[in-house]
């Protein structure tokens, strides 16, 4: 595929006033969600649900793509449509999670290194072929004063780019996912040190694999006090931290940054990204949003699995992706 259709889907993925839903929750994630409503998870009831999110009306004015999960990817409708075929009617771009997730790493107490790299090539391959036109894998890093460590920074942006290196070779767009968790009680200033490192070792790996920046997609976690912190950042703090870091560690050649909710109420998630859209002066790249939680929330406790509630959630859903939507361009009241 060449890298004027990768950057081409990136660019689309980041079009003015749009974001990303991430629905590519694993099935422990997903059965985790639907207890809290009181719905068991099988096969029928993730289908409707996600059928219930890809078909609300409208989204597709402000959700640019959907990150689904492998079971989503092949899965049809109960009037027998593929989900990839809905979100395909309707303009929306479907995408595809591929890490197998953070594993232990060995040696180092506390840390993950993601994995997923073996076979992948393979995968991705197929996944092209049912209709994936960009994919995720996301690095977990742990805050404490120690952590993380070097060699949990090293491994996981190696294993970033050689992923970002084979989605393009197999005509895919990459987003990138270097999360920096809010767990903890470290301060602001110490989750921005943490940032700018990870990013930095992140950007190095993708120039020594080769990737073609104008064809990825950044997917970071904002610059925030951790969950713990007994003083905790307002939010111009945050957007001008945030986009400090960002303006000190991502090319410009990056067309997007589409952050991460990570554990954010939905209206923190909204205000944030809106503050750093209102700043003064321009960007070099497009701030968006690729939220799962802050995006389904409302609407999972709407719907409560039960079909005469689709409307109803379908409108909740609808309302947290225009306010997502609004905060892309600085316009959220």
């Amino acid at each position: 595929m060449s890298t004027a259709r990768l950057q081409e889907t990136a660019r689309a993925l980041v079009a003015e006033g749009k974001g990303i839903l991430a629905a590519d929750e694993s099935g422990p994630t997903i059965k985790k969600r639907f207890d809290g409503i009181h719905v068991e998870s099988t096969q029928e009831t993730r289908r409707d649900y996600r059928t219930m999110l890809f078909t609300a009306p409208e989204a597709a004015q402000c959700i640019s793509g959907v990150i689904l999960f492998d079971e989503t990817i092949r899965q049809n409708a109960a009037d027998g449509r593929s989900l990839v075929g809905i979100l395909q009617e309707t303009g929306i771009i479907p995408g595809i999670k591929v890490d197998k997730g953070a594993k232990a790493l060995a040696g180092h107490e506390g840390e993950t290194v993601t994995e997923g790299l073996d076979g992948l090539r393979e995968r991705l391959a197929e996944y092209a072929t049912l209709g994936a036109r960009f994919a995720k894998w996301r690095a977990v890093y742990r805050i404490t004063d120690r952590l993380p460590s070097p060699a949990c920074i090293a491994v996981n942006a190696h294993a970033l780019a050689r992923y970002a290196a084979l989605c393009q070779e197999a005509g895919i767009a990459p987003i990138v996912e270097p999360e920096v968790l809010m767990d903890g009680a470290h301060t602001i200033e110490r989750c921005d040190e943490v940032t700018e490192t990870v990013l930095r070792a992140v950007y190095d790996e993708l120039a020594l694999q080769g990737v073609n920046l104008e064809g990825s997609l950044l997917k970071p976690n904002m610059v925030l006090s951790g969950k713990d912190c007994p003083e905790q950042a307002g939010v111009e703090k945050v957007a001008l931290r945030t986009v400090r870091c960002l303006k000190r560690t991502v090319p410009s050649a990056v067309p997007g940054i589409v952050f991460l909710s990570g554990g954010q109420s939905d209206e923190d998630a909204t205000l944030h990204l809106n503050a750093m859209n209102k700043l003064p002066g321009p960007l070099p790249w497009r701030l968006s949003f690729s939220y799962g939680r802050a995006l389904q929330a409302a609407p999972l406790k709407a719907w409560a699995g039960k079909a005469e509630n689709v409307a109803a959630a379908q409108a909740a859903f609808l309302e947290r992706a225009k306010a997502n939507g609004a905060a892309t361009q600085g316009i959220y009241a």
